[in-house]
């Protein structure tokens, strides 16, 4: 294959190289030495490249080897290894060189090597040699009980047969009524369960101990007797015989210290493939709690969430397709993992632009814009950037006198300046305060909720108050968790009001404080994620003892401690222990509030969900796209489009101890986020790695306030004064026509799917017909009162654009404009029609 070196790479490679040299050379020990980049080129590739330019023409160059995975551990006679190379080159592309690779075993009577397949022979250590262009690695082999045949497991062996064969499927017989009058627990979440219906529900029917070949179970996976669901796999499968020998060997269910798998780690971890067809091979080893591990690649169900760009096979092999970006979901028994693979067509022609970064965050950006060989758009010019900045920072437009006095100033800092000066306006702390309260649903509710109109405004005002003085975040939400007493002297424990039922109250602090939605694990382990039941019900322990109480007034509640209580588990019946999301099961004694250790841990660094939610939350906000996107839909199978840069957001967002403004500052301070959203030819088609500006309309209320703004005939709201904002509604039940048209959240769930971006037609019908435009230009008057001034018509028309537009009208707007004037027509009416126009069009409606 010829590669021609892209200059634009040997600049970032050169740097990096130089910057490792000075590092080393800086440190006085080993011990204080970095590690040296996993990824990107070496400044060793990079001298070559320079120094002989023979080497830009025989190929990438290859600048890192891996071998998955990097330690066997093999037990017991039938236990087997698969292993994986592959090469990273200097252009970023990977390959799955196993096949090209050489392997050498340092003592060959310990294990045997067939076709990069470790099986044992006798117990002992060894080492596994791995050789590929000059390149060697050594992978440590540890062989023990390598005669040993090990007892076959329900849990271990049989189930995860079910799983991969789709019989336990929810299309199959792990619906909730099953198919064909045999049911199995939807991926095998009780085994217990699936085990006494597959021997006990109908005795000798689906099993057979006396002539194993003959159970229906067999017959019926191997389509020997009709199968709905046809053909699971054939009599010559492993798959096979592992349930033969169950059978055989009694069909015998697992004793209470069965070994549950921990940890499912599938490998690599990224791939960049380039050209249609390329491949790899992933890698899937499960660890389980004795301490064991096992290569489970053939029992792993892999699923990508893009077929277009890569299609991946039973096996794990993937399949490059068109460009693109793909996730890899693996499932092994009640764990996912996943793997993220980019695809790029072969021998793609790319020169990296000579872009500023500003930051981390362009930094990270544009590393992930390299590796898809993708140019940014330029940055936006000073008017769009300062509508932008305006709408998104306080929800508002910047006034013609500002927008005029910013395009004067010729400072290299104005950008800067703008964007703190904003920070500190009292519409910054309205914008934010709303979305909380969509997070929070503050809203009214009927009687038999007692969330009253007074209640939802005390929870309003306290919101309010608590980012008007910028208290961390994680102060924040503590605050929240763990709200006692009465709920009109300490408002926060309407947080408590505002649900009651533990389940629904488990799942809403789930998604709001950690971006994850957990409600599929209350009745079945999670189909694409990590969550299963135990889980679900271990988590809503900690809301178990929350009591409540009505005080003197009917509409207040008390919230305290009732100490005791719990949550059943619907498979057992019995209560489960309280246990963290993800995390470990704390020791709680008798009479503490479990909401204080929850609290604790929520916001702690060993809780790896708060941090990334919240930074993640504040970046959608920006760009009108998550990192990980629905912002609160997190699992294994909906991956951060950027985990480095989510991580890095995170730190930040922890490292400012929650404040959440000096993060806001760093993005609006980025490139990323000052860039155009016109499209150049490499980042057209891309919509997922912020390579250009989204183009958003502006939600529904600041749409109706920048609308009455513009105007100068602000919208009268129920609870409000006259000139106050739609973002100030304290209560969700509030709305109008407009807002529910525009889609404003109703706040009846925490979810973000509740606020509605997508433009449709009742919008625009209502925009050129209805009372919103045409009766506010008409009401606010401004043309008439101009007039009445003695402003010229051009002097108008400016002053029109700046208002709508946040920009001056173009020269070619001008003479286009010039043509309506004529004598048959008054100035106001035509100006007045103008008006009208730029309130509907798109550049109004949309922030760009």
């Amino acid at each position: 294959m010829r590669f021609a070196i892209q200059p634009s790479l040997v600049g970032p490679a050169l740097r990096a190289g130089l910057g490792t040299m000075r590092h080393r050379i800086a440190s006085p020990s080993p011990t204080k030495r970095g590690p040296v980049p996993r990824t990107g080129p070496t400044w060793i590739a990079a001298f070559l490249v320079l120094v002989f330019p023979c080497f830009a023409f025989a190929g990438p160059l290859l600048t890192e080897l891996h071998v998955y995975p990097a330690d066997v551990f093999l037990q017991t006679k039938y236990d087997q290894q698969g292993l994986v190379v592959q090469a990273v080159y200097a252009n970023g592309v990977t390959r799955d060189v196993t096949a090209e690779a050489k392997f050498a075993l340092a003592n060959k009577a310990l294990a045997k090597l067939e076709r990069s397949v470790l099986t044992p022979l006798a117990d002992g250590r060894t080492e596994l040699r791995v050789a590929y262009e000059g390149r060697t690695l050594t992978v440590p082999v540890k062989v023990e009980n390598a005669k040993a045949e090990p007892p076959i497991s329900f849990a271990k062996d049989v189930m995860p047969v079910f799983t991969k064969a789709g019989c336990n499927s929810g299309a199959c017989h792990g619906s909730s009524r099953g198919k064909d009058g045999f049911r199995l627990s939807l991926f095998g979440y009780d085994p217990d369960g699936d085990h006494f219906r597959l021997t006990r529900e109908a005795i000798t029917r689906r099993v057979n101990l006396a002539l194993p070949e003959e159970s229906l179970l067999l017959e019926k996976a191997t389509n020997r007797v009709p199968h709905t669901g046809g053909e699971r796999f054939k009599a010559e499968s492993e798959f096979y015989r592992t349930l033969l020998a169950w059978l055989k060997a009694g069909a015998p269910k697992d004793g209470p210290d069965v070994a549950k798998v921990v940890r499912l780690e599938v490998n690599p971890r990224q791939s960049v493939l380039e050209g249609t067809g390329a491949t790899q091979q992933l890698n899937a080893r499960a660890f389980y709690s004795d301490g064991t591990d096992r290569d489970v690649t053939a029992l792993t169900v892999f699923m990508s969430n893009n077929d277009v760009a890569v299609k991946v096979s039973e096996a794990g092999k993937l399949t490059a397709g068109a460009r693109g970006e793909a996730f890899i979901t693996a499932r092994f028994e009640a764990l996912a993992s996943g793997v993220q693979v980019l695809t790029l067509p072969q021998n793609l022609e790319f020169t990296w632009p000579a872009v500023a970064e500003n930051n981390f965050i362009d930094e990270l950006v544009d590393a992930k814009l390299r590796k898809l060989r993708i140019a940014p758009s330029e940055l936006c010019d000073d008017a769009t950037f300062l509508r932008r900045v305006h709408l998104d920072l306080t929800g508002t437009l910047p006034s013609p006198a500002a927008i005029r006095g910013f395009l004067a100033d010729q400072a290299a800092t104005k950008r800067e300046r703008a964007i703190d000066e904003l920070l500190a306006r009292r519409e910054f702390v309205d914008v934010w305060v709303m979305k909380w309260a969509e997070l929070l649903q503050i809203r009214s509710a009927d009687q038999q909720l007692q969330m009253s109109y007074k209640s939802a405004l005390q929870y309003f005002d306290w919101l309010e108050d608590q980012i008007s003085r910028n208290v961390p975040l994680d102060e924040m939400a503590k605050t929240l968790l763990t709200a006692t007493g009465p709920s009109f002297e300490h408002p926060a424990a309407n947080f408590y009001k505002v649900e009651r039922d533990t389940l629904k109250l488990t799942e809403n602090v789930a998604q709001a404080f950690m971006g994850v939605r957990i409600q599929c694990a209350q009745c079945h382990n999670h189909p694409f994620d990590r969550w299963t039941m135990n889980d679900y019900y271990s988590f809503a322990g900690f809301f178990a003892q929350v009591g409540r109480k009505s005080g003197e007034d009917p509409r207040e509640t008390i919230v305290f401690n009732n100490g005791s209580g719990g949550v059943k588990h619907p498979v057992d019946g019995k209560d489960r222990a309280p246990k963290f999301l993800g995390g470990a099961q704390p020791e709680i004694s008798k009479g503490t509030d479990r909401r204080q250790i929850l609290a604790d841990w929520l916001t702690s660094p060993e809780n790896p969900y708060f941090a990334r939610n919240l930074a993640n939350i504040v970046w959608a906000h920006f760009f009108g796209q998550g990192i990980v996107d629905p912002v609160d839909d997190v699992r294994v199978s909906n991956p951060p489009s950027n985990p480095e840069l989510l991580d890095a957001l995170a730190a930040k967002l922890a490292g400012y101890h929650y404040d959440f403004k000096k993060l806001i500052r760093d993005v609006c301070r980025s490139r990323t986020y000052q860039r155009s959203s016109s499209p150049n030819a490499s980042n057209a088609g891309d919509d997922r790695n912020f390579a250009r500006s989204r183009v958003r309309r502006i939600r529904a209320e600041v749409l109706l306030d920048v609308l009455g703004a513009a105007t100068g005939s602000m919208e009268k709201l129920r609870g409000l004064p006259q000139g106050a904002r739609a973002v100030e509604i304290a209560d969700g039940r509030t709305t109008t026509y407009f807002l529910t048209t525009f889609g404003r959240a109703t706040r009846e769930t925490p979810c973000s799917c509740e606020v509605r971006m997508e433009p449709n037609l009742s919008q625009a019908l209502h925009l050129l017909n209805g009372d919103s435009v045409n009766a506010k230009v008409a009401n606010g008057g401004l043309v008439k009162k101009w007039l009445k001034e003695g402003r010229s018509r051009d002097d108008i028309i400016e002053e029109l654009y700046l208002r709508t537009f946040s920009r001056e009208p173009t020269e070619t707007e001008k003479t286009q404009l010039a043509a309506f004037f004529t004598p048959e027509k008054k100035d106001e009416i035509v100006l007045n029609d103008l008006f009208w126009s730029l309130l509907n069009a798109k550049e109004f409606v949309f922030n760009h």
